[in-house]
């Protein structure tokens, strides 16, 4: 039996509970489950017991970011009791409310605000029990610590309280809640409950999970490497030569299924060994779209325009008397989520139940994949999520769960699968490359009065890949309408047009943090520098002259204060010619805006990068990062700046170094040698301003201090060479080039 329903079958309880609901259909275009499976008894959000245990449940999953010490912290508040007494259950499909996947900084923005109603009404029902047990009126009592005290001192614990009782409260996300000038646990930097674990190596990840019985499994993946949609995918096997490993020591089995190919083992090592020497023959593959310059195979493909807002008339105002057109084209690359650990998954396929330990971030959504993918009931399969490597998007960690499920099936036992790195590299849903074309004029009075963006994403949601390789599903490509995050600029122009050119993935390709937004914002940044050094402004006044949003001037405003800005109205590189090592400094702002069109803010963010610039062989060094953000109220000052820390980190990575490389229209980085991480020695020093927002709605952290960094980064490039940079990564190799190349109207060498 779960938690949950011993939970709700128990004595000496108080549970808040929500009535289960079909879950909602994804908006077309949009990220979502097909699912429409309703379990048939309460989703629990937090229980009470009189053993004095709090439990809270939450849907979402803690992906290093530590949530689970700020969600905690969150039901404490309501509860009046310290953190460390709040247990979170976060992510399990059986046990936890279905609040769809961790993505969109949304954990703390939407899906703690019925946690926190929860913790109220839980509090408020422990209050009403005391009253009625000392017949008192309930708004003369008051929580702490555990327990609700009386004005004459009288108390009594909450487990005391529930001796016997069993409370089920329905949840009311219009219940009364602590107003934030009473909080004393939201707002105080708290230690993160999951880090002793990782720090002292005692943590079961979901590579560590063991259960008794289990074999081991590995895949043996077809040729077209990031691909899966077209006619070849699920149908180009030819034969497996099962006899090539069956001497083998140790191997159970090899399982065949359209284009899945996997094979198990008694221990992990032979798993290893047989899928490298099993036989395997497949056809031909087709031709495939050149990959090489992904900017141009992007903007060649076919796309459907979507215009998302207009206002006045671009075309006109670019080409009124006296006026300065900029056209230029922003470029971004395939990238990976490059998890440390290639991803894991177990799973025990039995009769009455499926049982699968994943390192998801979506339980539910994987929940219904591996269900069709079995041929069962959503019902009869029960995801428990662990920890495993982090992911800020969609890696392997979904498709191993499809793998081992499979193997599991074929062979009656439990099965372990973990993929190689190569495996991990190769076939892992790519951040998508994306191509931005930007156009803006400036009047002979320096003000700008036109400005225009379209962009163009290639990308969906990366169907599980057993599915499409074993034809349980059609590899048919899809469109989803997600590069417009951010796509709108943040600042204000008399003429504006924004456009979104929807498109289907070139390969396979899916959510990476900043979803179209960080690139986008690298567009829009980087033009607005080139357009504030055209009106000969300083690139921070500029900014702040175009924002109307008053919290994004003071986010501004701060940061420059921290980082010591001085005014200027023409770049640093005027005045170091000659020198081979210069310095810039950049400034960026950007809110990540995310979900359906036109979605909505998550926090606002602006960065101030100083570098230096070797000119002779290209290197880049980043000296110091200034970045501040407005997370409306924190819940863990702490873990926002954990948030932003890491966020940084990286985005510089993703700036200076990485860059899927494709060979023959396929992913041909397959080891750390041709995809390169920054490393601590690269780091810069990284200096955080926190906007002091207590008592405003809280924000996604998750994400925002991305979007602005690349522009930053960029216009710093171009503050210390005078060169402009349209395409990450900033590579020596390619630093060096621009600075060789002779000017072309792709370039600015002065105002």
């Amino acid at each position: 039996m779960s938690m949950r329903r011993e939970l709700l079958a128990r004595d000496g309880r108080l549970v808040v509970v929500r009535q289960p609901a079909a879950p909602p259909k994804p908006a077309p275009g949009q990220p979502g489950s097909a699912s429409t499976y309703v379990q048939d008894s309460p989703e629990v959000f937090v229980a009470v017991l009189d053993d004095e245990r709090i439990l809270a449940f939450n849907g979402h999953v803690d992906l290093g970011t530590g949530i689970r010490t700020s969600l905690a912290q969150i039901v404490a508040e309501e509860l009046d009791v310290a953190a460390e007494r709040v247990c979170m259950v976060l992510g399990d499909s059986s046990e936890t409310p279905n609040q769809g996947p961790t993505i969109a900084s949304a954990s703390i923005q939407i899906s703690a605000v019925p946690l926190r109603a929860a913790a109220a009404q839980a509090r408020h029902a422990l209050a009403e029990l005391a009253a009625a047990r000392w017949q008192v009126d309930a708004a003369s009592l008051r929580t702490e610590d555990g327990f609700v005290i009386a004005r004459d001192g009288a108390r009594l614990s909450f487990g005391a309280l529930l001796r016997g009782q069993r409370v089920t409260l329905t949840l009311d996300t219009a219940t009364a809640v602590k107003d934030p000038s009473r909080y004393r646990v939201v707002g105080t930097s708290s230690p993160r409950v999951d880090l002793p674990a990782k720090a002292t190596g005692t943590l079961t990840f979901v590579h560590d999970m063991r259960v008794p019985g289990m074999l081991h499994g590995r895949v043996v993946r077809p040729p077209y490497h990031g691909h899966d949609g077209g006619a070849f995918v699920g149908t180009s096997l030819i034969d497996v030569d099962r006899a090539s490993v069956a001497h083998l020591p140790g191997v159970r089995g090899v399982v065949v299924i359209g284009d899945f190919i996997g094979v198990v083992a008694e221990r992990e090592e032979q798993a290893m060994r047989a899928a490298k020497a099993l036989k395997v023959r497949w056809r031909d593959l087709p031709a495939l779209p050149d990959l090489s310059d992904p900017a141009r195979a992007i903007s060649r493909a076919p796309a459907t325009r979507r215009l998302l807002q207009e206002s006045g008339d671009v075309d006109a105002a670019c080409n009124a008397p006296g006026v300065t057109t900029l056209q230029r084209r922003y470029e971004w690359p395939y990238q990976m989520h490059a998890s440390i650990g290639p991803s894991c998954a177990l799973a025990d396929y039995r009769d009455d139940r499926i049982v699968v330990w994943s390192g998801t971030q979506n339980p539910q959504s994987l929940r219904h994949d591996l269900a069709k993918l079995a041929g069962r009931n959503e019902a009869d399969v029960d995801i428990v999520r662990m920890e495993a490597a982090g992911c800020y998007g969609r890696n392997c960690a979904d498709d191993v769960a499809g793998d081992a499920l499979l193997l599991s099936r074929a062979m009656g036992a439990p099965v372990r699968v973990q993929l190689s790195r190569a495996d991990e590299h190769l076939w892992e849903p790519k951040g998508t490359a994306q191509v931005m074309d930007v156009t803006g004029s400036v009047s002979a009075a320096g003000e700008t009065v036109a400005y225009s963006l379209a962009t163009r994403y290639p990308s969906n949601d990366a169907p599980l890949l057993a599915l499409l390789l074993t034809g349980a599903m059609p590899a048919e490509a899809r469109v989803f309408e997600m590069g417009d995050r951010t796509a709108v600029s943040p600042y204000t122009f008399p003429h504006t047009r924004f456009v979104c050119e929807d498109m289907a993935p070139l390969v396979r390709s899916s959510w990476l943090r900043g979803v179209s937004a960080l690139p986008n914002s690298f567009a829009h940044d980087a033009f607005i520098d080139e357009l504030a050094v055209l009106a000969g402004a300083d690139p921070l006044e500029f900014r702040l002259r175009h924002l109307a949003d008053e919290r994004a001037r003071e986010l501004l405003q701060a940061v420059a204060a921290r980082a010591g800005w001085q005014t200027r109205s023409k770049p640093r590189h005027l005045e170091q010619t000659g020198e081979r090592r210069v310095r810039g400094r950049g400034i960026a702002y950007a809110r990540y805006v995310h979900s359906r069109f036109p979605g909505f803010g998550a926090a606002w963010a602006a960065w101030i990068v100083d570098l230096e610039v070797d000119r002779v062989t290209g290197e880049i060094r980043i000296e110091r990062v200034t970045i501040g953000q407005d997370t409306g109220t924190m819940v863990n000052p702490d873990g926002v700046r954990h948030q932003i820390h890491g966020n940084v980190v990286q985005t510089l990575g993703r700036t200076l170094k990485e860059r899927v490389r494709m060979s023959d229209g396929m992913v041909a980085s397959r080891e750390w040698g041709s995809y390169p991480l920054i490393t601590f020695a690269e780091l810069p020093a990284v200096d955080v301003v926190l906007m002091p927002r207590q008592g405003e709605p809280p924000l996604g952290s998750g994400e925002s201090a991305s979007v602005p960094g690349p522009a930053a980064i960029a216009n710093a490039l171009f503050d210390a060479t005078g060169v402009r940079f349209y395409a990450p990564p900033f590579t020596p190799e390619t630093v060096r080039a621009q600075l060789e190349a002779p000017c072309t109207e792709g370039q600015s060498l002065g105002p």
